[in-house]
């Protein structure tokens, strides 16, 4: 059968077809397509896990026990699991254990670039990576039945222009689940000392059988002087880049970039361009084969952000001293104006962010914030540090414990019980005056609306079972929260910590929700009459539904109004005025 799919969704249907039976993941773009896709087979275990490190440790055990299993994630993602990932080279698994992780250069939804195929190295797991999709289907497949004949881990490394590209590709009907059922093997799976030092010795045999293996999977093509060795996405630039600068050249293509086969030695004439999307992982090995390379480590392409046609040609043309002179794209007549990234119109914690900014006014505070939706709070000047999942509450608790500052911890559901529930104990252990607030919209929202462990653990039963002074607020309902909220500063103020849970499903949930239902969504218009150009709305609220006249006073866009009501509920002048009813609305989204 063919089919259309992302590369994402190849990887998925690549697993099918091995007879993957248990799949974890937590989301993160550019992975997050791969567990969806395996979400609507009901014959396998499949799950959403709190975090990246616990869902590598349930595919881990189940591969343990002789299952075919996988584990997808982003690349910083994969910095969370790093623990388990070395135990996994050292015990080797039973079943097929298949890691997925999609990096992102260039940072299009990530805080850093950053290349997995070192860990790789670092954690001796052989490394593959595909150029499309089609690969990305055989890889997964293949990848699978490596990982099992090795009796270890096998690491398969995507792009966000690999995730997320489409090709057609040929699929095979998914295989039964294979199951299994662990075998006691103390010596091997206990990694106390005694044993670990074992396993060390009989990894690194493996890895030399590991290396000749990654021999079957070069591919060469083409034929002259010149030798361009690359791997992955990188690989469809250098096709197009050769055939634009009219040279021969021999591509010498690696599906198993880690550990670099010893054979590419014997194919290169001593020379290489080498040709590789992230650092020079690739380039450092055929170094230590004795290849003399030109690439990143000497200039000729740049050694951040993602390569594209340009800078692969342009890279190629000087190791090689031939001219080549890009294209340059036609300009635009107008050029667009700037469009920051901005909250969703009527997602609830826009509200949040204002509740808070007039709960806390006049305390000039240190807003501390997190990984997700509440990142672009930035555009609301509520957010002064951001740099990983849980930074909120542990980079907010250094700051208030060096500097006497009052901080606000602002984190969203999800990454609360990903990365923020060791660092409470910390916060109730120290008494940390520190004010954190969990915006719960019941889902993790910024990577497509996967499920969030507050639809059945609430957020204030764990914190109340810490002792944390707790508060819960519905954050459309504006002037009462900020009374609430008023009380949890205060406690702060007075040297003890506070929690405060503004819940609120997404609205794009509730939309959702409410077109399946037949139910209107509501409208606010301005009464310009009323108007008093007071620039509340558009400069404090920050609606990205309200926009400013040329006159000054309010404009309400009818195609981005969601009837959420906070627009009515902070304008001093009650110059926002209802179209439809509201209360029928606000209670599907309340339970959306």
């Amino acid at each position: 059968m063919r089919l259309l799919l992302l590369g994402n969704e190849a990887l998925a249907y690549g697993s099918l077809a091995a007879g993957v039976a248990v799949a974890t993941a937590y989301p993160g773009t550019p992975s997050t397509e791969v567990l969806e896709t395996l979400e609507e087979f009901k014959d396998r275990f499949v799950y959403w896990a709190a975090n990246e490190k616990t869902a590598f440790e349930l595919s881990y055990g189940a591969a343990l026990a002789g299952a075919r299993a996988l584990v997808a994630m982003k690349h910083v993602g994969l910095n969370v699991a790093s623990d388990p990932l070395h135990s996994a080279a050292y015990t080797g698994v039973e079943g097929g254990f298949l890691i997925i992780t999609a990096d992102d250069p260039w940072m299009y939804s990530s805080q850093n670039e950053q290349d997995t195929r070192w860990y790789g190295l670092q954690a001796y797991i052989p490394v593959l990576e595909p150029s499309n999709p089609v690969e990305a289907y055989k890889m997964a497949k293949d990848g699978f039945a490596l990982s099992e004949k090795l009796k270890h881990p096998v690491m398969l490394r995507s792009v966000t222009r690999v995730s997320h590209v489409r090709a057609p590709v040929e699929i095979e009907h998914p295989a039964p689940p294979k199951w299994g059922r662990f075998t006691k093997d103390v010596k091997r799976f206990c990694l106390v000392p005694t044993n670990a030092r074992e396993r060390k010795k009989a990894l690194l045999e493996k890895w030399e059988k590991i290396q000749d293996i990654a021999s079957e999977y070069i591919q060469t093509e083409g034929s002259g002087d010149v030798f361009i060795v690359t791997s992955g996405v990188a690989y469809n630039y250098v096709k197009e880049a050769v055939r634009r600068l009219n040279i021969k050249a021999v591509i010498v293509k690696l599906g198993i970039v880690v550990p670099t086969p010893r054979k590419v030695a014997d194919i290169v004439d001593k020379s290489a361009v080498v040709v590789e999307e992230g650092d020079p992982v690739l380039e450092l090995q055929l170094r230590s084969l004795g290849i003399s390379t030109r690439g990143k480590l000497n200039g000729y392409f740049p050694k951040f952000g993602e390569l594209d046609i340009n800078k692969v040609a342009m890279g190629i043309a000087k190791a090689v001293g031939v001219p080549y002179n890009p294209p340059q794209p036609p300009r635009p007549p107008l050029e667009p104006p700037p469009r920051p990234p901005v909250l969703c119109p009527g997602c609830p914690h826009m509200a949040t962010f204002y509740i808070l900014k007039v709960a806390t006014a006049g305390l000039n505070p240190v807003w501390s914030g997190d990984i997700g939706c509440y990142s672009l709070g930035i555009n609301m000047g509520q957010q002064d540090v951001i740099t990983h999942m849980g930074s909120s509450v542990g980079l907010g608790s250094g700051i208030t414990v060096a500097g006497r500052h009052f901080v606000v911890a602002t984190i969203g559901d999800s990454t609360f019980y990903h990365a923020a529930l060791p660092q409470l104990i910390d916060v109730v252990g120290k008494s940390i005056p520190i004010l954190i607030v969990v915006m719960d919209n019941s889902y993790t929202a910024m990577t497509g609306g996967q499920p969030s462990p507050s639809r059945f653990l609430p957020a204030e039963k764990i914190t109340e079972a810490l002792g944390l002074p707790t508060f819960v607020i519905d954050p459309v309902d504006v002037k009462r929260s900020i009374e609430i909220v008023k009380k949890a500063v205060e406690i702060v103020k007075n040297g003890k910590p506070a929690v405060v849970i503004s819940r609120r499903p997404c609205v794009l949930m509730a939309i959702r929700k409410a077109r399946r239902l037949g139910v209107q969504i509501p409208k606010y218009q301005v009464d310009l009459e009323k108007c008093k150009s007071c620039g509340l709305c558009y400069n404090l609220l920050k609606c990205s539904a309200i926009s400013k006249r040329p006159d000054g006073k309010a404009y309400v866009d009818p195609a981005l109004c969601v009837g959420c009501g906070v627009c009515a509920e902070v304008c001093p002048f009650n110059a926002f005025k209802l179209e439809g009813r509201k209360e029928i609305w606000l209670e599907i989204w309340k339970q959306a």
